[in-house]
């Protein structure tokens, strides 16, 4: 990812290999190992291990299938798993693996961004090393800082993601839109368009925290990084600040769809859930996401193949549109967890090329490594040109602390509300960046 920054230039072959990247409430605790019973194991009479995970809601699909694949080729262990909202992961699952009895398998973040990113949690010790593991060798250079700290491998995660605009075919074929816009200009004829058939233009549901970064993050790497790929390093060396960059300007374009009436009433009133369902059922045309939740979307769909994804435009110059392309939500193994090798075993199995395309293909990720059986999903195919030499890592991956991405969450849902300028806004964002 650092060389990614850098350089921002990798071949298209190159991106493919490197991308080959937001529930039940109850934090289940340590892992036990107790007999097996005849349901579980024929009668056997041995022992079996149990590997407690908690994961966020866009993990279920995938862990679900692959937890019942490791049930049949390792029947001594069982994977018990339990899924959280992601702002609860952050609070609640942090608190347990400091006081020391978090579950075998957890949700960790890639980079250093929030409280249960990879850099936060290993720098506490709580991450068992996988650095053992064949498949960390494969792990391309520039998404290293994702996946390690200090040249060690803490995280698993089977490939990346995009963020762009979910978008539901048949309510732009209504509107006599022929094809997703290519400019900012056209992005917002588009909505304007949209807005005048009588549908909600963008869904926005910033009443669940996470949702409210993603408009920025679409909009940013146009507005900051295609203009200076190596702001991250220059912001970090205290060089240059959020109020100093393009971050100002995405701002202003983020505030301009609320102003000229896109998005639903009460964005700080609905739900991630309720933005769902507002796409999926046509009373919305589209919504900014991660692509890894785009199955969600189609599962609240009569049709699947009403849905869509394109790049979000955030440049009047069609060439000067970059992309946030980003590892995926990944898990890793509590250190001090009572069966740590079963569950790095656990992981290793997840990192077989079979079952990194299973968990991939699950999410509408690019796989992290890839093979003649690996897929793309159709949806994502249209970020694959700007792969070339137009993409960057989601923007929390890089920052330095686990402060700003909960300020970012909070100025949004001040600056919908009306409560904050921007001024302000990034001023609190600069200044938790430099705790």
């Amino acid at each position: 990812m650092t060389d990614l920054l850098h350089n921002a230039r990798v071949s298209r072959g190159q991106f493919l290999r490197m991308m080959g990247g937001l529930a039940v409430a109850t934090l289940a605790t340590a892992c036990s190992t107790r007999p097996e019973t005849t349901a579980t194991t024929g009668g056997s009479g041995g022992a079996t291990t149990d590997l407690k995970f908690i994961g966020v809601a866009d993990q279920k699909a995938p862990m679900d299938e692959l937890t019942a694949a490791y049930q049949k080729v390792k029947a001594s262990v069982r994977v018990t798993v339990s899924y959280a909202p992601t702002d609860q992961v952050q609070t609640s699952l942090r608190t347990q693996l400091g006081a020391g009895n978090a579950p075998d398998l957890h949700v960790v973040y890639p980079g250093s961004g929030s409280a249960m990113s990879m850099a936060e949690i290993a720098k506490a010790g709580l991450l068992a090393d996988l650095s053992a593991q064949p498949w960390t060798q494969t792990i391309p250079t520039g998404f290293k800082p994702a996946f390690q700290l200090d040249g060690k491998t803490y995280l698993y995660s089977a490939g990346s993601s995009v963020i762009g605009a979910v978008y539901n075919k048949k309510v732009f074929e209504k509107a006599g839109i022929d094809a997703p816009p290519t400019t900012w200009s056209e992005f917002l004829d588009v909505c304007d368009k949209l807005k005048k058939s009588g549908v909600v233009p963008i869904a926005l549901g910033a009443q669940t925290p996470w949702v409210t970064q993603l408009i920025t993050y679409a909009l940013v790497p146009s507005t900051v990084y295609a203009k200076d790929p190596t702001f991250d390093d220059k912001q970090a060396a205290g060089q240059t600040s959020f109020a100093q960059s393009g971050w100002r300007q995405a701002m202003e374009m983020y505030l301009e769809l609320q102003k000229r009436g896109f998005f639903n009433d009460n964005p700080n009133g609905t739900t991630f859930e309720q933005q769902t369902s507002m796409v999926a059922t046509g009373k919305a045309a589209m919504a900014v996401q991660v692509s890894a939740v785009l199955p969600d979307f189609r599962k609240a769909a009569s049709s699947p193949d009403d849905l869509s994804m394109f790049p979000v435009p955030g440049a009047d110059d069609a060439n000067s549109v970059w992309i946030p392309a980003g590892v995926v939500v990944g898990l890793g193994a509590s250190a001090k967890g009572r069966n740590a090798e079963e569950a790095k075993a656990f992981i290793d199995f997840l990192a077989r090329q079979e079952n990194i395309n299973a968990w991939a293909k699950a999410i509408a990720a690019i796989p992290l490594t890839q093979d003649a059986s690996s897929s793309i999903d159709p949806a994502v195919q249209s970020f694959l040109p700007f792969t070339k030499d137009r993409a960057v890592p989601f923007m929390d991956q890089r920052w330095p602390n686990a402060e700003v991405q909960p300020v970012h969450f909070a100025v949004i849902q001040e600056l919908l509300a009306g409560d904050s300028t921007i001024d302000e806004a990034l001023k609190k964002m600069d200044e938790a960046y430099r705790k």
